[in-house]
């Protein structure tokens, strides 16, 4: 028993300096850890080398459907979306994964970080509540977040329909659009393909 405590205690640290390096607040360490708070600002302190930030975590959803964030969000949570329907993982496991590939692919197009790993955490417990989900648009048939209780038809994003304020961040939008239109199209391939392996085991 002592030693598997001290093994779990280990994975638990192991999981709060991964959030920590990805920038999560105190908030989220408290909830997916079951480190104390004592123990968390310790790690906190000797990982990042400074306090963590004090204030209240995101509350309102509305953040994520703004032109520019709902472009970054819409690309994480379809990446979350894949990694939990087809690589066999969930829970924080699963954030942590789809936000490095959410940095990966900021990186690749030399796009600056707009979604926080914190605001990528609560976007998927608003996912989980009901209160956002995604919807295509009928141009690009890229999939974006909207609120679930809007109205959706004859949706248009805002990367098919940029406002006059886009600027410089039309690359941006481009670079978004491509990569979920090949993340829909990735999705539809894997769907027939399960559809296919089905019907021959079937």
């Amino acid at each position: 028993m002592r030693n598997k405590s001290v093994i779990s205690e280990a994975r638990q640290i192991d999981l709060a300096v991964a959030l920590i390096r990805l920038g999560a607040r105190l908030a989220v360490l408290e909830a997916e850890t079951s480190l104390s708070r004592e123990r968390l600002l310790k790690l906190y302190k000797e990982v990042a080398g400074k306090s963590p930030s004090k204030g209240m975590l995101p509350f309102s959803t509305d953040w994520f459907v703004t032109w520019r964030p709902n472009l970054h969000s819409s690309i994480f949570i379809d990446i979350h979306r894949f990694l939990t329907r087809h690589a066999s993982v969930g829970g924080i496991e699963a954030i942590i994964k789809a936000y490095q590939l959410y940095l990966e692919h900021i990186q690749v197009h030399g796009l600056e970080r707009v979604l926080s790993l914190t605001r990528a955490w609560s976007l998927v417990r608003f996912f989980d509540a009901k209160m956002l989900t995604t919807i295509p648009c009928t141009q690009c048939q890229g999939h974006f977040i909207v609120h679930v209780l809007d109205l959706h038809q004859h949706y248009v994003c805002g990367m098919c329909n940029m406002p006059s304020r886009a600027g410089q961040t039309k690359n941006e939008a481009l670079a978004v659009c491509g990569e979920l239109a090949a993340r829909d199209a990735r999705h539809h391939s894997t769907k027939r393909s399960s559809g296919k392996t089905a019907a021959v085991t079937g």
